[in-house]
């Protein structure tokens, strides 16, 4: 049937990612599925340690994942992140896996560069046809690259703006169902803002606003009506900086964001008037969704995640992490807390995360047990 491995395909990874907990039938789940939610997922382990908080703490080699505007108020002139996470090992899954990098160099005291770059694997997937006959077996991947740059607009405010090509190979060529599939391709943006408010003590609010992914949707035919949104995301970051002598700093943070996404029709059981409402919601225009995801049905206050999180510094080197993330319960009820460390010297940094396991049964969360690792690596001593 034309469509439907690839739809099958983009649904069976979007629940596997964004929904850790079995639901009763009779609870109402909203959630939002689109394509490559692989960008959705947190990249680096310093946020991944504070419950995925990131838009408005302090800047580092990872602030081009989060907040393009951070970049400026980095400390080193450049650096390189490298960032490699299991995904879902508690499913047993042991060939998904999420590895990221990112780098940025400042051109002066007031702009800089920057690029990411995500590669998502998704294993080793046996495909069938509707009668459950072997068809082959597929390696899916997806990545993702972008380039930025970012400016001062005065001491205390920033900006930034990247542009990204994304790829996402599921599957390709023709697998027994008469439909020939191709790897999707699209192009995506991002803005970000940020305040520097920190005073001499090195204390002070900083707030952030971050949109990401903001671009064309993805298809896997040459169908063009065939397409699928991709994860265009709003978030709003503030953080307070608390730094009690010249040895301790410590920084609470809290996040929030939302899918510019709408909610897909729900089904009435009538064909035709199911078919009509698909149609309409995927012929939607893509700025048309990002409005449309505000005045969708569903309540505006549940549609944002939530992050919160603290991070304890001694002497700049040492790093102590803990955070937490909701989601509403319509919305997939991801609800874990996280821990992580890290250690920085001169020319390199650690850091390390772990989600830790919540539930039991069929209410166990599947991102337990999730482990992050990053790696630094400053190319320069100097500092702006």
């Amino acid at each position: 049937m034309k469509g439907k491995l690839q739809s099958l395909l983009v649904l069976a990874f979007s629940l596997a990612v964004l929904s850790p907990r079995l639901q009763a039938q009779t609870d109402s789940i909203n959630i939002v599925s689109t394509a490559v939610p692989f960008l959705r997922i947190s990249p680096d382990a310093r946020a991944g340690g504070m419950g995925d908080l990131s838009i408005a703490t302090m800047p580092d080699a990872n602030s081009a994942f989060w907040n393009l505007g951070k970049i400026p108020f980095t400390p080193k002139k450049s650096s390189i992140a490298i960032n490699y996470t299991p995904w879902l090992k508690d499913l047993g899954l042991n060939d998904v896996y999420l590895a990221s990098m990112a780098g940025y160099y400042k051109l002066d005291e007031a702009s800089a560069i920057s690029s990411t770059m995500r590669f998502f694997s998704l294993g080793n997937i046996q495909l069938t046809d509707n009668s459950g006959n072997i068809l082959n077996s597929v390696k899916p991947s997806e990545f993702a690259l972008d380039f930025g740059y970012s400016r001062k607009l005065t001491d205390n405010l920033s900006i930034g703006g990247a542009l990204r090509y994304i790829n996402s190979r599921l599957v390709t060529g023709d697998v027994g169902t008469g439909v020939v599939y191709k790897a999707g391709n699209t192009v995506a943006a991002d803005l970000g803002i940020y305040y520097h408010g920190l005073n001499e003590e090195g204390s002070g609010l900083n707030w952030g606003i971050s949109l990401t992914n903001l671009g064309g949707k993805i298809g896997y035919t040459n169908d063009a009506k065939n397409k699928d949104f991709i994860p265009a995301n709003m978030g709003l970051g503030l953080s307070y900086v608390n730094s009690i002598n010249e040895s301790n700093r410590i920084t609470f943070g809290i996040d929030l964001n939302k899918l510019l996404v709408p909610i897909a029709p729900k089904a009435t059981g009538v064909y035709s008037t199911d078919s009509a409402n698909l149609a309409e919601y995927r012929s939607m225009g893509v700025m048309s969704s990002w409005m449309k995801s505000f005045s969708d049905g569903s309540s505006i206050t549940s549609s944002f995640q939530a992050s919160v999180g603290v991070e304890y510094a001694y002497n700049d080197q040492f790093f102590f992490r803990g955070g937490y993330f909701y989601e509403d319960k319509s919305r997939g009820n991801r609800k874990y807390f996280s821990v992580g460390a890290g250690f920085n010297a001169n020319s390199f940094g650690v850091n390390i995360s772990y989600l830790v396991p919540s539930g039991s049964g069929v209410t166990r969360n599947p991102l337990s047990n999730t482990v992050r690792l990053g790696l630094v690596f400053h190319l320069s001593s100097e500092e702006y």
